[in-house]
Parts: C-alpha cells; sequence; structure tokens
C-alpha cells in the first residue's frame, strides 16, 4: 500500500523500510519562533548585535563590522544581552514554510505534516556574533572556562526557547542550526568544542530529546572529528551532509543510527562550469547508493544556493525516478 509522504519520511529517519528517498524533508512545515536573531534590514538582533544590510546579496543581512557587543570576555555577564523568552509574543508563531494552508500554525494539519521549529544561531555562531569571530577563536584557546560559562548562560536560553516553542506548537522535530566546521576542519580544536560548544549542545539536546521531539542538526563542514560526539548526543537528522567530509565512511561506521540529510555536491558537481544535466543524475545516484541502503538518506543538495533551472530539473528528476527504484530493488531481491 502506497505510504503517505509523512509516513514515508518518518521511516526513513527511523531506518524502517521506506517506500522512497525522500527530495528534501517531504511533508515538514517549518514554524518560527517570535525572537529576532538575525534582522532582515539593517539593524538589531534581539541580542543587541548589529547588522549591515546588502540589496540583492543571498541572505541579505551579515555581522556588521564592530557590531559585536562583548568587548572584554571577563565582563561578559555585564555585556551580554540575552532574550527574555517569557516576554515575548508567542501569539506570533509563523509558518515559513512547507505549506500553502496559512501563516498560522493552527491551520496547518498534523495529520498530514511533520512540525518542526526553526532554530537558528547556536552556541558557536552566537559566541562569535557577540564577540567578533577573530576574538572568539582565539579565546576558545586561551580562555576557554570563561567560553564555557558563557556557552552555559547561552544555552540555558536555548532550553527555554525550545521549551516554550514545543509549549505553543506540538513539535515533531527541532532544526537546530549551528556550523561547527570549515571545508578542512572544525574551526576549534575538538577537545575545546567538547569541553565547550559539545558540552552545552548536549544540554540543549537532552531537554529536546525529553519532549520526544526529533532533532535535526545542521552544520556545515568537516566534522568528522566529532561526529560520534554528535550521534550520542542523540540527533536524529544531519543536514546539509557537505561532501568534504568522507560521508561514504560515515554511513557505514554509523548506519541506522542517524539519517543524512542534503549531500549532493552543490560546489564541485551543480555549480561547476560546463556541468551538465547527466552530471548531476550522475552525482544523485551516487549519493543514494552510498547513503539510502537501509533508510536514514533524505536527499537534497549540499548547500542551497540558486543553480540554473536545467540543473535542478535534472536532480528533482533523478530523485524522484532512482530513489523509488533503489527501494524497489531492494524489495524484489527480499
Amino acid at each position: 500500500m502506497p505510504m503517505s509522504p509523512k509516513e514515508n519520511l518518518l521511516r526513513v529517519i527511523h531506518h524502517d523500510h521506506p517506500q522512497w528517498v525522500p527530495n528534501g524533508m517531504e511533508s515538514r512545515v517549518a514554524f518560527g519562533a517570535p525572537v529576532c536573531e538575525r534582522p532582515e534590514r539593517a539593524g538589531l538582533d534581539a541580542w543587541n548585535v548589529r547588522w549591515d544590510y546588502n540589496e540583492g546579496a543571498k541572505g541579505g543581512t551579515y555581522p556588521a563590522h564592530g557590531g559585536h557587543t562583548i568587548t572584554n570576555l571577563r565582563r561578559w555577564r555585564d555585556q551580554i544581552t540575552i532574550p527574555d523568552v517569557a516576554a515575548m509574543d508567542w501569539d506570533d508563531v509563523g509558518l515559513l514554510w512547507g505549506a500553502d494552508e496559512s501563516s498560522q500554525a493552527s491551520d496547518v494539519k498534523h495529520e498530514e505534516h511533520l512540525f518542526s521549529g526553526f532554530v537558528e544561531f547556536g552556541l558557536f555562531e552566537r559566541s562569535y556574533l557577540l564577540l567578533g569571530m577573530d576574538e572568539a577563536l582565539m579565546a576558545y584557546v586561551t580562555d576557554t572556562d570563561r567560553m564555557e560559562a558563557m556557552l552555559g548562560a547561552i544555552a540555558d536560553y536555548k532550553i527555554a526557547l525550545c521549551e516554550r516553542f514545543a509549549d505553543v506548537v506540538d513539535l515533531d522535530i527541532i532544526w537546530y542550526g549551528d556550523d561547527w566546521g570549515t571545508q578542512q576542519n572544525l574551526f576549534i580544536p575538538p577537545d575545546i568544542w567538547r569541553k565547550t560548544v559539545g558540552k552545552h549542545t548536549a544540554r540543549i539536546h537532552q531537554c529536546i530529546k525529553e519532549r520526544g521531539i526529533l532533532i535535526n542538526q545542521h552544520t556545515d563542514g568537516t566534522i568528522e572529528s566529532i561526529f560520534g560526539d554528535m550521534v550520542d548526543m542523540g540527533v536524529n537528522i544531519w543536514n546539509p551532509c557537505q561532501p568534504c567530509n568522507d560521508l561514504a565512511a560515515l554511513k557505514r561506521e554509523y548506519s541506522g543510527r542517524i539519517t543524512f540529510c542534503g549531500a549532493i555536491d552543490s560546489q564541485f558537481v551543480r555549480d561547476r562550469p560546463g556541468v551538465t544535466p547527466d552530471d548531476v543524475r550522475a552525482e544523485v545516484r551516487k549519493r543514494i547508493d552510498e547513503l539510502a541502503e537501509g533508510g536514514g538518506y533524505v536527499a537534497g543538495p549540499s548547500h542551497g544556493v540558486p543553480y540554473r533551472q536545467e540543473i535542478v530539473d535534472a536532480m528533482n528528476d533523478e530523485i524522484a525516478t532512482y530513489g523509488r527504484q533503489f527501494y524497489q530493488a531492494r524489495d524484489s531481491v527480499a
């Protein structure tokens, strides 16, 4: 019997005999908390960090030079502004993407959709927004204990936010974003990551897991050195699975414990000069072959930037066709 997109996606996440490889988080609708983590135009976010704006640029806003608020880490408690979760207007929880019904959570049918809460700028990202990137990176190494204490306070806020979010919306998933890696390695040494970012991210994830909510962890870059830590935290889904990591090896080692979401190479395939639709189709098949065995793979690009329409069409068509053939071949053998 055919499955609904929601049932199939859940079977993918739980490694339970899905019927097809989803193209993105099919049936997922996303809701945003009523807090400004990043303004849409030049101005301040909820932490009093200043942002500038570039008309026409993807994303539009970016941290302003000198716009951070903590100028002396020793005085972080005096210089930090932590948003007040209780004071937020929780009647203003809006639908971000994934359905056409309405901008209100109450109008989306839960039996047809997985409800996802969007929680951006995790501990590492917020730390460099507060301190400036150079100062933050140095402080992680030279003043680790003080950074750990500050991240603990930020994590307390994130926990309160997630708990209130889950009280207001019957969330199935929380998309939690925090970029930890460059294309070569982590931004900070793994042992320091574990003492600071990892330690308090685990607290946030524990809070989410206690609510019975799935965790969709977004982190760009090469994160193989702490991938096992992420799995042990209880992360259910990792996106966008950039191919600077050895994705096939990670699938072999952690098969059945985490779902890979993304992986279709955006940098060296989809955006390569001279790339053809056939090249993209071959890349889609490669990633499905590497990652979809036993469930645990949601197909999608390794980075979401604009591409030629013929490239997008080739990717979508190959996911739709080969993504079904992959499991049909399995079932016919069984």
